[in-house]
């Protein structure tokens, strides 16, 4: 009995130590700086599309827009932040060429032109 406490006794203090919140954590093995800086960069793209929405409020714009090759996308309607003077450029029911900054969480639309 005295043999399995000091055993229990042992494995719950070796399982404290591994939880301790002091030790400090590694770095995952597979992100190199250069990934981590890659994943914040921002991405220019190039896209077609109709636009369904306009929130000028929110400063959002929402398109109907064809696959955008730069960042690997299929068709799809997507809303995007977009600066008021854009905003008034365009109404709801427009085909649009547009420019697009993409940071890997949300996007802004930088210019748009009238679809060819």
């Amino acid at each position: 009995m005295k043999t399995i406490l000091m055993l229990m006794t042992g494995l719950s203090a070796l399982g404290l130590a591994a939880c301790d919140p002091a030790q400090p954590t590694a770095p995952a093995a597979d992100t190199t700086p250069s990934e981590t800086q890659a994943a914040s960069a921002i991405t220019h793209a190039k896209g077609t599309g109709t636009v369904t929405a306009i929130d000028s409020a929110a400063g959002k714009i929402t398109l109907d827009h064809g696959p955008i090759a730069e960042l690997q996308w299929p068709a799809m309607t997507m809303a995007f932040d977009a600066p008021p003077a854009l905003l008034t450029a365009v109404k709801i029911g427009d085909q649009v060429s547009f420019d697009l900054d993409w940071d890997g969480t949300g996007g802004t639309i930088t210019a748009f032109t009238p679809a060819d």
